[in-house]
């Protein structure tokens, strides 16, 4: 049974969660603000979902999420009641796997769930799961499909599950230039409705994470107008 934590201060919005989870099969975890989502993530390390509120009292959403990428990969759903770009971009920057805007229609909700947690799962979660025995390497970047590790110049370097999805899709076809549209309809398995922002935003965090210089990025380069490709080392 997946387990998924459920971190919003209205309790009326924790309560209709649960229930259309539990009536999905998953089991659920709650807490009314950030500081207590971190107290049991770290105390529970079957979580394998995280729905996570913006605006909560003692620490916000974003905060919390801040944390959380400090010691974990755990899929982070973003739940807020605006809808402003700046909002969901924030939330994607800082690591967060999706966004929902409140209200939410519950058949959506349910569907992200499910997306992200069985990304999850195949990758292998934080236990690293043995999948296949593919290794990619191009220069001096490594991605080990089996372990799900990647490392750059020797050093290891921990993604999460969508930042690895998409580093894997480009290196599988160095050279291979892909819109943004297709790298989302690919990585998440949906169409592609609004859906550059949450591409750039993946792909600028990515740079940070395996590039020297993001400024100046050696191996995932933008060609203008039509979208991303890992540069043949």
């Amino acid at each position: 049974m997946s387990r998924v934590l459920i971190c919003d201060d209205e309790k009326a919005i924790v309560d209709a969660i649960e229930i259309y989870l539990t009536q999905e099969g998953y089991e659920s975890l709650r807490a009314e603000n950030g500081m207590e989502a971190l107290k049991l993530l770290r105390e529970n390390e079957d979580i394998q979902l995280v729905i996570l509120d913006v605006m909560m009292p003692v620490m916000d959403g974003i905060a919390a999420l801040k944390h959380i990428r400090e010691f974990s990969a755990v899929p982070v759903l973003m739940l807020s009641a605006k809808s402003e770009d700046v909002d969901k971009i924030a939330g994607l920057t800082h690591g967060a796997d999706d966004y929902v805007t409140k209200p939410f229609n519950p058949m959506e909700l349910l569907a992200r769930v499910r997306s992200q947690i069985r990304r999850y799962t195949l990758l292998g979660g934080e236990q690293g799961i043995q999948i296949s025995g593919k290794k990619l390497i191009n220069g001096g970047l490594e991605l080990d499909d089996e372990k799900k590790q990647v490392f750059v110049d020797g050093e290891e370097v921990r993604l999460t599950p969508m930042e690895f999805l998409i580093l894997k899709l480009l290196m599988e076809n160095p050279g291979v230039v892909f819109s943004a549209s297709r790298i989302y309809e690919t990585v998440w398995k949906e169409d592609a409705f609004s859906s550059d922002n949450t591409v750039a935003v993946h792909i600028r965090h990515l740079r940070e994470k395996i590039e020297i210089n993001p400024k100046e990025p050696r191996y995932i380069k933008v060609v203008w107008g039509v979208g991303y490709k890992l540069e043949k080392q």
